[in-house]
């Protein structure tokens, strides 16, 4: 938070003013983008660059940016021998954890996180994709960074079929029916989603367009019309990913 002074004839008047926060994006394919998360970024006037991995798997130095956000992938995180960059993105992940930067990942990004602090990352017994409910752990815990006074359970949008340990040292924030392990927060810093609250009604449609053939009828898996059907949830899950970007921002 910036402080300025502004002097008038008989008083002063101190200004707040947010402080421009440096964003850095890692992007493993083209439809899944920051979606909301790139207007909250324009609303209030932040910084972003990119690393796509698909283009150029090129990744800044640690201290060019403040926040690390780390978006999904139908790639797995123990890929390595099909996609080489993921050994240098996970250094990179690691130091930027280590030198106390705000850290947000989202589907395999949450996974990735939860890797380089020492969680096992495996396929979950059930694929997840579609609407359906997450439940807060300790909602009225001061420390649930979800905890954003919307209710309990929260219907949000999945698309994932590997899961992950809870790491050491970490708040486990939420579960579902489908999955034990929906997000963490690690030193009220290091924050994982394993839901997609960014999501837009562009970027699920390119998420069905170029995952069209998982949606193989499941019990935790939806259809095509299904998921469409149930749009109208867009709007709450933008409101809570603003609610927690707001809230790492003031800290």
């Amino acid at each position: 938070m910036a402080l300025s002074h502004l002097l008038t004839k008989n008083k002063r008047i101190t200004v707040f003013s947010m402080k421009t926060i440096k964003i850095h994006c890692f992007q493993h394919v083209h439809f899944e983008d920051l979606g909301c998360i790139g207007s909250w970024i324009e609303k209030n006037g932040h910084a972003v660059e990119y690393t796509r991995f698909y283009e150029n798997p090129s990744i800044p130095g640690v201290d060019e940016y403040d926040w690390l956000v780390v978006m999904g992938g139908p790639m797995s995180v123990n890929d390595e021998g099909e996609f080489p960059w993921l050994v240098e993105e996970k250094k990179a992940i690691k130091a930027a954890i280590e030198k106390g930067k705000t850290v947000i990942g989202i589907c395999l990004g949450s996974q990735l996180i939860a890797q380089v602090l020492g969680g096992k990352v495996y396929k979950n017994k059930e694929k997840e994709i579609g609407w359906f409910d997450i439940s807060l752990t300790g909602t009225n815990d001061s420390e649930n960074l979800l905890n954003t006074g919307s209710a309990n359970p929260i219907k949000v949008f999945h698309w994932h079929g590997e899961t992950y340990e809870i790491p050491a040292n970490s708040i486990h924030l939420a579960y579902s029916a489908g999955c034990r392990s929906q997000a963490f927060l690690y030193h009220g810093k290091v924050l994982g989603l394993q839901f997609h609250l960014e999501v837009t009604e562009q970027s699920i449609g390119a998420m069905i367009e170029n995952g069209r053939n998982e949606l193989v009828k499941g019990t935790f898996v939806q259809s095509e019309n299904e998921i469409l059907a149930q749009a109208t949830c867009i709007g709450s899950n933008n409101r809570i990913m603003f609610q927690i970007l707001d809230k790492l921002a003031k800290q």
